[in-house]
């Protein structure tokens, strides 16, 4: 294991912790052949050896991609219609698919094979761009990061009340409403995350990841056989070519011409929020063993992934649009669509609860270890900040505590806990997320450094194609930050902080 080698090859803590904060240094000394610099334990930059291969690129991909979004699509294809809700699906994967391709390029500055690696987003940004995109850039990221976390607490509490919910509905045989508060559920993710948050570093989620990947599919396909199900049992398909119609009466009452309008604007966010994974991509790809050269196999995860990943959103919702029509529920499992078999939700929502919990760490190990290597880097001679102790753990080894790391992760997770206990809008949160990371950091930055890095000439048939997407992306982005907030101004008008029932 990591830790392991850790403890073998690391007699000084604070010396491993000025490696990682400073690896150009040890670069610029042995950039003239790193290949002979290599050892069975150490990368070229002086680094514990990254294991990544193919599959475990794959699962991080699709942990971070079919997370709770995937629930939302049904509603999200419901407010658009059958021809425009596939349709813009697909050209989101496209999307992500040739920019994701573009951002994997810059993961090493120069030489694909052994120039300077960019650990993070950030770090490629101030390797291509410069300036004060830099920091534009790392105020959007961590604070996508940030509010992803806030998400998927959301969504967590949600499924745990939807599997309480269903056995109530059950007992008392449809006649209970049984209203509850999420504030419980919220809680008791937040625990879990603390618990798993203090995992050292991203290299070591691996396993979680892999977990969590083969939990997105459960629920996914427990969410999809309940739509083929619906529609056998309706007899026919539902839903129109334009979508929800105005005059249409939902649970959150009728809809009118400008609700059409906010409700079609925020799908898009919705959409986009399902495919958002380009603000940990760099961060994926730094765990990628080499050779081959880390970008050919990110390409290749990328590809595979997404293909993955698009076939289930079609599918999931599709089906959950025929089922229900202009009804489809803003969740697909948890908005009370389905009552039985009611075991079936059960295991579908728990599935979603435990990729959750893996989810939510794959997002924030890349903000925990930006502020743990920035305070390291701030008070290098600080017990607090670079010491680890050393703490057996019975049938697992010896886990290197650190006091810094658990007050700081700690704080983190009780912070977007309470976040989320006051702002419990699953549908409108989701949508704002995918708005404010969808251009930016999908769009705007892996282009920008495209250019700079293959110094792509201005007014260049290239440059032209480039600067089309980059411009309608952007208002793509607006319109549906636009649709959201509306969203959230809708749904304020009835909030109490800390009151919310289901």
């Amino acid at each position: 294991m990591i830790v392991g080698h850790l403890v073998e090859e690391r007699h000084d803590v604070r010396h491993y912790l000025q490696v990682e904060v400073q690896p150009k240094a040890h670069i610029e000394t042995e950039a003239t052949n790193p290949q002979a610099n290599y050892s069975n334990c150490f990368d070229d930059d002086g680094r514990l050896k990254r294991t990544g291969n193919f599959w475990t690129t794959s699962s991080h991909i699709i942990t971070a991609v079919i997370g709770s979004g995937v629930l939302s699509l049904a509603w999200a294809i419901a407010q658009l219609g059958w021809v425009a809700g596939p349709t813009v699906l697909i050209l989101f994967a496209l999307v992500n698919l040739y920019t994701a391709n573009l951002l994997s390029q810059c993961y090493r500055s120069g030489d694909p094979v052994t120039g300077q690696r960019n650990y993070t987003y950030m770090d490629a940004v101030k390797a291509n761009l410069g300036g004060k995109k830099v920091i534009f850039c790392g105020l959007i990221q961590y604070l996508n990061l940030f509010g992803v976390a806030i998400g998927y607490t959301i969504a967590a509490s949600v499924s745990m009340m939807a599997i309480k919910r269903s056995n109530c509905f059950q007992k008392s045989g449809g006649k209970d409403p049984c209203h509850m508060s999420s504030n419980g559920y919220m809680i008791t993710f937040g625990i879990i995350e603390v618990l798993f948050s203090q995992i050292p570093d991203f290299d070591q989620v691996w396993w979680l990841s892999i977990v969590a990947a083969i939990m997105s599919f459960t629920y996914s396909t427990a969410g999809l056989g309940l739509g083929i199900g619906k529609v056998a049992g309706n007899g026919s398909f539902k839903g129109s070519l334009t979508g929800i119609s105005i005059g249409t009466l939902t649970s959150a009452g009728t809809v009118t011409g400008t609700q059409k309008l906010w409700r079609s604007l925020q799908a898009l966010g919705a959409i986009a929020f399902a495919y958002s994974f380009s603000i940990i991509l760099l961060e994926i790809q730094d765990t990628i063993r080499s050779p081959p050269a880390e970008y050919k196999t990110m390409k290749k995860a990328t590809l595979f992934s997404i293909i993955v990943t698009t076939t289930f959103y079609l599918l999931c919702g599709c089906m959950g649009y025929a089922a229900f029509g202009d009804l489809a529920p803003n969740n697909l499992l948890t908005g009370f669509g389905f009552y039985n078999p009611y075991w079936l939700i059960d295991i579908a929502n728990a599935a979603i609860v435990v990729h959750l919990v893996g989810a939510y760490q794959v997002f924030c190990q890349p903000l925990f270890a930006f502020v743990e290597k920035w305070s390291a880097k701030k008070w290098p001679k600080s017990d607090l900040v670079t010491a680890e102790y050393e703490i057996p753990i019975p049938f697992w080894g010896v886990y290197q505590l650190n006091l810094f790391r658990l007050v700081w992760r700690t704080i983190f997770v009780v912070l977007t806990t309470l976040i989320s206990m006051l702002l419990p809008f699953f549908n409108d949160v989701v949508g704002i997320l995918g708005a404010m990371g969808f251009w930016p950091l999908t769009v705007y930055f892996p282009i920008e450094m495209y250019k700079a890095q293959k110094k792509i000439g201005r007014g260049t048939t290239r440059w032209l194609g480039l600067q089309i997407l980059n411009v309608s992306c952007f208002f793509i982005t607006l319109v549906a930050a636009i649709g959201s907030v509306a969203g959230v101004v809708l749904d304020l008008k009835t909030y109490k902080p800390f009151k919310t029932r289901y």
